[in-house]
């Protein structure tokens, strides 16, 4: 313990096995001021294994954001592109600008669609939303509402 006196301030210095701790005396009242393992060895120690620690909460991200939006999306992707290779005449179907329509005939890149007696149009295989639950499906449930 080393005591140090000046001018109305009293500067105290303990050492021990931890660091360092000055404690200033002022007349306004004490200081403490610890400055225990301050570019220590732990901090030497630590300086290697710094550089991979500060990485591990962006891989952490990476591996959320795949999990949460990547692989549903791809998943998504993988089995639309199935749908519309699985196509066939007369399958009802929906454009993504919300026209519903029977297929009429198929080519490797359009598909002839009639959404009316004599209305027929092309539109891009890749320009359908989805199929549409055929009409079937509908009545059933109706007729399950009416025997109620």
């Amino acid at each position: 313990m080393v005591k140090r006196s000046g001018y109305r301030k009293t500067i105290t210095i303990i050492k021990n096995g931890k660091g360092i701790v000055f404690l200033f005396k002022s007349s306004g009242g004490i200081i403490l001021i610890n400055t225990a393992h301050a570019m220590g060895q732990a901090g030497a120690q630590g300086g290697a294994a710094g550089g991979f620690t500060a990485f591990v909460p962006l891989i952490l991200m990476f591996v959320i954001f795949y999990f949460l939006l990547i692989r549903p999306q791809q998943k998504k992707a993988k089995e639309h592109k199935n749908m519309v290779n699985n196509l066939k005449k007369g399958d009802r179907i929906i454009t993504s600008g919300g026209i519903h329509g029977t297929i009429s005939s198929l080519d490797e890149t359009s598909i002839s669609l009639e959404v009316a007696e004599k209305v027929k149009f092309k539109i891009n295989r890749g320009n359908i939303a989805g199929l549409v639950q055929g009409a079937s499906a509908v009545q059933t449930k109706k007729d399950k509402k009416k025997d109620k």
